[in-house]
């Protein structure tokens, strides 16, 4: 029944993951130090089903802190392998050990001085035979109930692979913010590099007031500059923030009558409101807003370290740049 095949080939899949523990040896942690100790690239190489393995780990070693890059072995013997140098190290991947483009590589790299990392099944292969270091990756059998397709075997090339990956992230002592450097489009890219100053709005966009203008007067320009906030400031000449009044704080007001709205806005203004730097993060600014007592708010002013007003931060730029 095919529900049976497909249970099986979890099965087999999963059985071939757990044979590599024990294979996590004195050969592999040789293949971590010799990459910990290349000042250049790592190159992985594989034909077929074995090269789109060699694609992914080539990735993954990229983003976790190793320089990688995949190399075609077909291209490679037709001139690519111009890109490879006797600083560099390949990783080659081939289950049999014994496909004809990988081994077609073997004499060059030899000439050129590349240490090889063999990723392979067979210990007696021509690959292993040819190499600084054996990766044992054989598999008991294929979760194809034909034995032909690629899946037990290139399942095993990948989890050594991230395995291999991970081995390296630790000793690199690779942070989150390393990851984060090398993910700049991802969610968590824009959590951890993304800056207030990144997202604030300032200059022409920043509403303001000082303390002497009417609410009136504050209410057209919160309309105007659509921030839902003005930033009440000292002086247009010194800009200290005094206060900040909101949108809400207004029709809170309207509940008792209209007729603070020809009053000051110092007497109705938040004093001393919560307010941030545009070095920090923008996640921080989320925090800050999401933890604020008694109630979360929705936006912050950004001051600079004299605290002159230089910008505000709403929860709806957070949003945008996906920080929330």
């Amino acid at each position: 029944m095919p529900i049976e095949h497909a249970r099986a080939c979890l099965e087999l899949e999963a059985e071939a993951i757990r044979a590599l523990i024990p294979r996590i040896n004195d050969q592999f942690a040789a293949a971590m130090n010799m990459i910990l100790n290349c000042h250049d690239r790592v190159i992985v190489t594989g034909m077929g089903k074995s090269g789109i393995i060699g694609k992914k780990i080539a990735a993954t070693l990229a983003s976790t802190g190793t320089p990688a890059f995949f190399l075609h072995p077909a291209e490679g013997i037709h001139g690519d392998l111009g890109m490879v140098t006797a600083k560099d190290i390949v990783i080659a991947i081939s289950n049999s050990g014994e496909t004809n483009e990988v081994i077609g590589l073997l004499p060059a790299l030899k000439r050129i001085g590349t240490p090889i990392i063999a990723m392979t099944g067979r210990k007696e292969s021509t690959l292993t035979q040819n190499a600084d270091i054996f990766l044992d990756v054989a598999v008991e059998r294929e979760a194809c109930p034909l034995g032909l397709a690629p899946t037990a075997s290139t399942t095993a090339a990948l989890a050594m692979g991230d395995a291999l990956a991970i081995a390296l992230l630790s000793a690199r002592k690779f942070t989150t913010e390393d990851f984060a450097l090398y993910h700049p489009g991802g969610a968590l890219g824009r959590k951890l590099l993304l800056t207030v100053e990144n997202v604030m709005h300032g200059g022409e966009e920043l509403p303001i007031v000082t303390p002497d203008k009417t609410v009136k007067e504050a209410l057209f320009s919160i309309t105007a500059k659509g921030l839902g906030a003005v930033l009440v400031v000292e002086s247009l000449t010194t800009m200290q923030l005094v206060g900040l009044l909101t949108d809400g704080d207004i029709r809170r007001s309207l509940e008792k009558g209209h007729e603070f709205l020809d009053k000051p806005v110092a007497g109705l203004m938040t004093k001393q409101p919560r307010t941030i730097t545009k070095d920090k993060l923008a996640a921080q600014a989320l925090n800050m807003m999401e933890k604020n007592q008694p109630r979360p708010i929705t936006l912050l002013p950004v001051v600079d370290s004299e605290f002159r007003a230089i910008g505000i931060i709403h929860l709806t730029d957070l949003l945008r740049q996906g920080v929330v």
